[in-house]
């Protein structure tokens, strides 16, 4: 309760302004879509403070974002799911099929995102009770490296069963003993190099696991815990260092600290409440107005999305899991087709339509330089660690954006991503002999951009492959 007051705190804290700021610190333009986002997100603090028979009335404004690939769709969802801390799945609309047909059922994406909530909120959990975990982590290893006397091993046993009824106070240990004195050094970090023998549970056949998530839990089965109890956990013993060992050891006794029955009532109410869905692609199950072959399938996953995206119930192999306040956001290029054309029923589920605009030149140069991950920011990164500083001029960056922009025009419009291929190309040779190069200083101006990128434009059949 504790984390998801504040969770409600943070988006509290978060006005819809905010979290437009925050969206451009990552995303150029598209004003209208991160609006909407941001509306969307904070109405979902909002229900939170309405009485409690109106909060369960109100309904998630599901989003439909039009525009065409590389513009920023993705991104203005995965980023406003870090900001509110929510479950986030990212989902393709054309790998679901109506029953029948090849392909995923659509409760399966449910399953996913509650998935994903359970290991949010189980890595949460495992944060708080870190240091017992350390702790009790150090305990085990210096076991390992000083094993107790068989004689000191029975009275420790004798003395826990007498005082286990007991509050007892535990008596400071001898700074002096040899025990105490491998811990400060194990502490100080003087045995990391050294080796431990660790005994740790194998994994399990991948197989039960690909079955086992593949809707069987529908029939309340787990493959996983049944073949689990008829044949006993493997373990194996491995040779690591201790610094690996402390890792190790501490991920397992953090995993016995954590309550998993709050872990997964904290997820399903994560998931429940504050997941968010992109569903990726939605044009491409619009069908025409024929009654046979694919488009039939197509009207179909339509069909047995809606009552998902209306709100019903789910069963996971955590339990039943509610979709009504899940936020839905789908997009889709929808070049031959419009939202129209979806089934009256689905439409009605997406309120909120938003048009991206497609990128401009400015919008390259932009992109290359503004937000906090900007590419030429990575490339400078990247090349750091070869302690080679890279250099860009104002004229450079203008020329990179204006032939990705070029490329984009005469060959299939990628949008930002094309930016991508355009800088790989321009830094092939950099990149490769980085290692080894003496110069460490590089700038990179216009003349070497149109040196190293203009014969490949020109080549339209080439920059095929290239760009």
């Amino acid at each position: 309760m504790e984390r998801n007051n504040k969770i409600e705190k943070d988006m509290r804290v978060l006005t819809p302004k905010e979290i437009v700021s925050e969206l451009d610190k990552y995303i150029v333009g598209q004003d209208k879509a991160k609006r909407s986002v941001a509306i969307a997100l904070r109405n979902r603090w909002r229900r939170q403070q309405v009485p409690q028979e109106l909060r369960d009335e109100i309904a998630p404004k599901n989003i439909i974002m039009i525009g065409p690939t590389g513009v920023g769709k993705t991104e203005i969802a995965r980023r406003l799911a870090r900001l509110a801390n929510s479950p986030f799945l990212k989902i393709e609309a054309s790998k679901f099929t109506e029953v029948g047909y090849v392909g995923r059922d659509v409760e399966s994406m449910i399953r996913d995102l509650t998935e994903l909530a359970v290991n949010m909120a189980k890595q949460e959990e495992q944060e708080k009770v870190k240091t017992k975990a350390v702790e009790s982590a150090e305990d085990k290893l210096l076991d390992i490296l000083l094993p107790k006397p068989k004689k000191q091993i029975e009275k420790d046993t004798e003395e826990k069963r007498e005082t286990m009824l007991e509050v007892v106070k535990n008596e400071p240990a001898d700074p002096n003993s040899t025990r105490e004195k491998l811990r400060r050094l194990l502490t100080n970090g003087k045995l990391d190099e050294r080796y431990v023998e660790l005994e740790v549970t194998d994994k399990p056949f991948p197989l039960i696991e690909i079955f086992s998530g593949t809707g069987l839990e529908e029939m309340d089965i787990n493959v996983k815990e049944i073949f689990g109890h008829i044949l006993p956990a493997k373990t194996k013993k491995r040779k690591v260092k201790v610094k690996e060992a402390i890792e190790i050891i501490t991920q397992q006794e953090s995993q016995k600290l954590i309550d998993f029955d709050k872990v997964v009532e904290k997820a399903i109410r994560r998931t429940e409440q504050n997941g968010i869905i992109f569903l990726d692609e939605l044009d491409k199950i619009v069908g025409s107005e024929s009654t046979s072959g694919p488009d039939v399938s197509r009207e179909g996953v339509q069909r047995d999305l809606l009552p998902i995206v209306e709100g019903s119930t789910v069963l996971t192999k955590y339990g039943m899991v509610k979709t009504d306040h899940i936020l839905f956001i789908a997009s889709g290029a929808f070049h031959g087709s419009k939202p129209s054309d979806l089934l009256p029923e689905l439409q009605g589920r997406f309120p909120i339509r938003v048009e991206l605009n497609p990128l401009t030149q400015k919008d390259f140069v932009m992109i290359l330089t503004e937000p906090q991950n900007a590419l030429i920011v990575q490339y400078k990164a990247l090349l750091s660690t070869e302690e080679i500083s890279l250099n860009f001029t104002e004229s450079a960056i203008a020329e990179i954006a204006k032939m990705a922009y070029e490329a984009n025009e005469t060959m299939e419009n990628i949008g930002a991503r094309r930016l991508h291929t355009v800088m790989e190309a321009l830094l092939d040779d950099i990149s490769f002999n980085a290692s080894d190069t003496e110069e460490k200083e590089i700038t990179i101006d216009k003349d070497y951009v149109r040196e190293k990128l203009s014969e490949i434009l020109e080549d339209i059949n080439l920059s095929k492959y290239i760009l």
